[in-house]
């Protein structure tokens, strides 16, 4: 397979894009618009990936700007799964009892085209948290002891430096009833190079338990660079759990989400979530229907290891949370008894039928 040229940087035009020949010059013009509402960066690891000679490439898709994104059907919206509605202050979301989002900043190394969060991240989101917020923030964490656990996320909290992500983490240190810090990133994959020494002592800093939550989409992400960066992270003690999103075009395959799930369990990254996409404007031309999700999600099981078994998830609209929507193995036949699926599709009694022995 063909990759594109190797660029130094980031691409965050549609003129770099052209020059890296990852677009052909005649659409330029159209996703100059796009590039006027939606921020763009491919970054050089992502850039690589790329087969500049298909027009199908997973990869690109993820990232290269389509002028289908201007096009917004109704259901759509600019706040798809509510942070808004559960945010009681800046760069806090709360929307279950024990957990909050900490969003410290809304800049990314790539910008995915599918991206829930498309109308508040980039050079004209909301930007980096002001100190003050940023206090203000921590503050309610601090008086609320019902929060269990902090998530880092954005934007990526990885693109901070290794110096103003530790003093995060001690910053949370310093509360006692929190536990568990949790870091959304697509870093290891789209920035392998980042996560040295400096960044993994950062993210230990805080002597609480550490999860980092990687975001990849296709197999063809989890690159020798990239599981050596989770490899980095594993040696460290930070434990690994997976997000992708199910995405018309780069995983709405069997084997290609199969290879997605294995590849993970690889790194020593535990498949988590696997996301249906969410009513980001714009994003129709990424979904399926619920309805092939599911069949998508069935055919895991028995293909793979139950290690390589994510949880397919729905965020409900309006800020509602989130739902498991995966296939059901299991109907009430009633009087105690019930019919189970197997992962071939047969159906059996449980408890079994005391006539068939």
């Amino acid at each position: 397979m063909s990759g594109a040229r190797n660029p130094a940087k980031t691409l965050h035009t549609p003129a770099e894009l052209v020059e890296a020949g990852l677009m052909p010059p005649e659409r330029l013009a159209a996703i100059e618009k796009v590039a006027e509402r939606y921020a763009i960066a491919i970054s050089p690891a992502m850039a690589r990936l790329i087969a500049p000679d298909d027009p199908e490439d997973p990869i690109a898709r993820q990232f290269v700007p389509d002028a289908a994104e201007l096009a917004a059907t109704p259901e759509e919206r600019e706040d798809p799964i509510g942070d808004l509605a559960h945010s009681p202050v800046e760069g806090i979301v709360h929307r279950y009892l024990d957990r909050v989002l900490l969003k410290a900043v809304h800049v990314c190394p790539v910008y995915c085209r599918f991206c829930f969060r498309r109308e508040m991240v980039g050079p004209q989101g909301l930007g980096t948290l002001a100190p003050e917020a940023l206090d203000r923030a921590f503050a309610y964490i601090a008086a609320h002891p019902e929060i269990w656990e902090v998530i880092l996320t954005g934007g990526d909290p990885l693109v901070l430096s290794a110096r103003r992500l530790a003093e995060l983490m001690r910053r949370l240190s310093a509360i006692p009833h929190v536990k568990i810090v949790r870091v959304h990133t697509r870093v290891p994959v789209v920035e392998p190079e980042r996560v040295d020494g400096g960044m993994i002592e950062a993210l230990k800093a805080s002597g609480k338990a550490v999860y980092v939550a990687l975001h990849a989409n296709h197999p063809r992400e989890l690159t020798d660079a990239a599981r050596a960066a989770c490899a980095r992270l594993a040696d460290a003690g930070i434990a690994m759990v997976s997000q992708s999103v199910l995405l018309r075009g780069v995983n709405d395959d069997p084997d290609v989400l199969a290879d997605l799930m294995r590849a993970f369990v690889e790194a020593r990254v535990k498949p988590y979530y696997l996301h249906h996409p969410d009513l980001a404007p714009g994003t129709s031309h990424f979904r399926l229907s619920i309805e092939e999700g599911r069949a998508l999600v069935a055919s895991l099981r028995g293909r793979i290891s139950g290690l390589c078994q994510p949880t397919y998830i729905l965020d409900i609209p309006g800020g509602h949370g989130k739902a498991a929507i995966g296939p059901d193995a299991l109907r009430d036949a009633g009087e105690g008894r019930y019919e189970v699926s197997d992962f071939r599709g047969r159906v059996h009694s449980y408890p079994p039928d005391p006539a068939m022995g």
